[in-house]
């Protein structure tokens, strides 16, 4: 699932045409400065997803911070930049992997096979004086069949079963461990996790702006059952997807994103909440 720059430079050095390149760079804290960052420099080739604009849809009473957008407007988008189902998609960020993964993620819901992370980014991209443009790319609007893969994606219901000890899964917090714990919030309105959850923040499976490799994300974990359910969550659905993807390439098969997560979770007021170390 991951490329290195010198593949995807040599990809571009070829023109291979096989080869989408998608833009996914975005500030939690500034909509608007993944778009800007963009249009000041990017990868030849590449078009731009934006994380609010694109990859969510309308903020509701319940579907969290971050819910997904419609299949049909996805599509659309998908459309409208030439990407097809023989593609070969290769998504950056600056490093954070959680827009690019969102985006990878959405791609694996909508059926797509060959999807693939920059590794390093665009900031490592930079470091190695490879080629940026301010050129847009058009390229000849295609036809995109979504095959929606619901395997992967975790209902609010599943979850709240898991919770009730009626479904057999384990729930795993991406968000960094104060919050977690309850200690702060600066994002939600509630501080603390869903109950029974543990907590292996994303960061933790970077290192040095890189992707750690399959070894070492395996390390992270303990030694479940390779198809042990697992359904990862984050406050809104964006940070879960690295670890993800890290449980998928440490060989984990059953594992799934719950989207709307505890945003979603704290919209039912009846819901509980957990604070403090939760222990294996």
């Amino acid at each position: 699932m991951l490329v290195d720059s010198a593949w995807l430079f040599e990809q571009i050095t070829n023109e291979n045409q096989e080869i989408r390149i998608i833009d996914c760079r975005f500030d939690l804290s500034n909509a608007s400065a993944g778009r800007t960052l963009y249009h000041e420099g990017h990868i030849p080739g590449a078009v731009h997803f934006d994380l609010e604009k694109d990859l969510s849809g309308e903020v509701q009473l319940h579907g969290g911070r971050h819910p997904l957008p419609s299949l049909k407007s996805f599509g659309a988008q998908l459309e409208c930049y030439g990407i097809s189902k023989h593609h070969i998609l290769v998504m950056y960020d600056d490093g954070e992997y959680a827009f690019a993964m969102r985006m990878a993620w959405m791609m694996k819901y909508v059926g797509h096979e060959q999807v693939f992370i920059l590794n390093g980014g665009f900031l490592n991209w930079q470091k190695q004086r490879l080629p940026v443009t301010k050129e847009i790319p058009h390229y000849p609007k295609s036809v995109y069949e979504i095959c929606m893969d619901a395997s992967i994606l975790a209902t609010y219901e599943e979850v709240h079963a898991v919770v009730e000890n009626k479904q057999d899964a384990i729930l795993i917090d991406s968000r960094e461990h104060n919050r977690f714990l309850g200690v702060e919030e600066k994002i939600d309105k509630k501080a603390g996790h869903i109950p029974t959850a543990i907590n292996f923040p994303f960061t933790e499976g970077i290192q040095n702006g890189f992707f750690l490799s399959a070894n070492k994300q395996a390390e992270r974990f303990p030694k479940w059952e390779k198809h042990q359910p697992l359904i990862v969550y984050c406050g809104s659905g964006v940070t879960a997807t690295p670890n993800y993807f890290a449980l998928k390439v440490a060989g984990y098969s059953n594992v799934k994103v719950y989207i709307g997560s505890f945003s979603d979770w704290i919209s039912y007021d009846e819901n509980e909440v957990a604070t403090g170390k939760a222990h294996l």
